[in-house]
Order: structure tokens, then sequence, then C-alpha cells
């Protein structure tokens, strides 16, 4: 059975030496080595090889073709002045590797990178990289994003500034520290006898079903917030009790930690809040293994990048 360990994002993971974050003289040292590996971001999308695939729709059905992403060296930085750098880890050689998220009017046009690829959706591109390509941009995107929505203090309201290699924020005038943030997500799949429920939000593709999810509130736990969220969507109720821990994903949309639940329904009757969700039904196993196996006549669900995917996957194969 797969493990959190094996998840899509959060497999092959650096090792982030998070020691050498407060080194500014190791840090520049390590940019300017010969063997530094260097990859940029774009507005939380990686640049990676070749013509960039069209963006990937929530219920996509075909995953785009294996790419890579284009690596640099120690002369990244002549292609991306004002690049927020941020210290990724190392490899298992030692190798420093760092992530340049490059400014909004940044161009690839009259550089020596333009041909090379282009900035790809993040979901299409979570879908192409191999496992240590994906968990990179994956914490990268999460990181960039943070700091393009965090440039001000919580507490005083000044400009705060990036320290620790990317890793946190300092306000010059109050002293502050602030730090990325990780938003906990159930992502659930409530099961009664030989079905669970399914839903679906307004805009998604037709046919497109997948776990119900929410956020986890103040004073909650994953549990608690797993069965709140089943009976406001759809009028389900379910106990806490029943809840297993199956995994969880790091999901940089744009930073969450998805905690992947099985629970028994207590009720089978439907009633959705049309302010949360389109739809939700009821769908069989047998239907189930169709929609994973993209043979069901009239329905399908995410990808195998998505946790949801998993989630509905170890439920069939229990």
């Amino acid at each position: 059975m797969i493990t959190s360990n094996d998840m899509p994002l959060a497999s092959k993971p650096l090792n982030r030496a998070a020691h050498r974050r407060t080194d500014e003289t190791w840090l520049d040292a390590a940019f300017q080595r010969d063997d530094v590996l260097v990859f940029l971001m774009q507005n939380g999308s990686p640049l990676m090889e070749g013509q960039a695939s069209p963006p990937l729709s929530a219920g996509a059905r075909v995953a785009p073709n294996p790419r890579g992403l284009v690596w640099l060296g120690a002369d990244a930085a002549r292609f991306a002045n004002g690049a927020k750098r941020i210290f990724m880890g190392e490899d298992k050689r030692g190798t420093p590797i760092f992530a340049l998220c490059v400014p909004e009017q940044f161009t690839l046009a009259g550089t020596l990178l333009e041909g090379a690829g282009e900035f790809e959706d993040m979901r299409a591109a979570a879908a192409a990289l191999s496992a240590l390509e994906a968990n990179l941009v994956s914490t990268a995107r999460s990181i960039s994003e943070w700091h393009r929505g965090h440039g001000f203090c919580a507490r005083c309201g000044s400009r705060s500034e990036i320290t620790e290699a990317g890793w946190k924020r300092v306000c010059p005038a109050c002293e502050a520290e602030h730090f990325p943030r990780t938003d906990p997500v159930a992502i659930m799949l409530p099961i009664k006898g030989d079905q669970c429920l399914l839903g679906r939000s307004a805009g998604w593709p037709d046919g497109f079903y997948s776990c119900l999810a929410g956020f986890v509130e103040p004073g909650e736990t994953v549990e608690q917030a797993a069965c709140r969220e089943v009976e406001e969507e759809a009028g389900v109720i379910c106990q806490p009790e029943s809840v297993d821990y199956l995994f969880c994903q790091p999901w940089p949309f744009p930073s969450s930690l998805m905690v992947g639940l099985h629970m028994v329904a207590d009720t089978m009757e439907i009633e959705i809040d049309p302010k949360e969700i389109e739809d939700a039904r009821w769908f069989s196993r047998d239907e189930v293994v169709a929609m994973i196996a993209g043979e069901h006549p009239d329905a399908y669900c995410p990808p195998p990048f998505a946790i949801a995917h998993h989630v509905m996957k170890a439920w069939v194969e229990a």
C-alpha cells in the first residue's frame, strides 16, 4: 500500500540541510560552485524543457508527456536579475540546489535561455516531472507564493525582509519573525457498505468527481474537521471515531497538507450545500474501479498525482 513517503509531490525529497540557511557565507559560496544546480520559477510555475503543455484542468484524463526542469549552474543569476533565491537543500552527493524565483516582468526573450524551455502550469508540471523534480518545484512554489502574498509584517504593517535562504521573513521595524505556513486539509472518502461518497464543485469538467475536502479549523482535530465538512457539504453524518488515517501529501495550491482519510457513514441521504459543492453521489466499488481505469461511461476521477486518486484506490484495493 502506498504511504506518505511514496505520494506524488512528496517522494524522493532532498536533504533540506536547514542548518545551512543562516550561513550567508556558505550560501554565497555554494551558489558559485561549479556543481551547483539552479532552476527558475515564475509566478509559481517552473521553467521546463521544451514547449509548455496546455494547462491541466482538474479533471484532465491525459497526463502531459514526461519532461524535465531546465537546470542551470552558477551563471543562473545572469539570467534572473532581481530574483529571490531559495536554498532547497543538498542531494546525496552534497550538491547544493537553489530555486530562483524571477519577477513577473522577467522574460526569456533575448536571453541565452530563449528556446530552452517555457514556464509551465504547475498542475501540468506536477504530472510530467520526475519524483525528485516534482518535490522540488512543489516546495519552491509553496515558498515563493508565500513570499508573493506576505511582503508586509502582519504585526505592524511594515515591509518585511527575506532571511534564512528564503525560509523566513523578518520585520526590520518591530523585529517580528514570519514563517511559511502550511494549512492542514482533510480529504476524505465516506464509505457505507460497498459504496463511497464523491462530490464535484461547480466549474469542474462534466463527469469529474473527487473526494470531499475541507480545511481544519482552529480547535478541531483532523477527524472532527472531516466529519463536519461531509455534513456541511453533503448532509451525510459520520462520527470522528470511525475515521482512519491513510497518508498525507503536500499540495502547493497554494500551500496545504492534504490528509487522506477513510470514514464510515452513518447515513446515506444527501442534501448538498450549493454554496459548497455542485453535486454529490454514491458510487459502488465497481464504479470506482472503472473510474480509476478510465472506463466508467460517464464519470472519472483525479489523476495519480493527486491524493484523492490514492484515497479512492486504497478503498477499492482494501
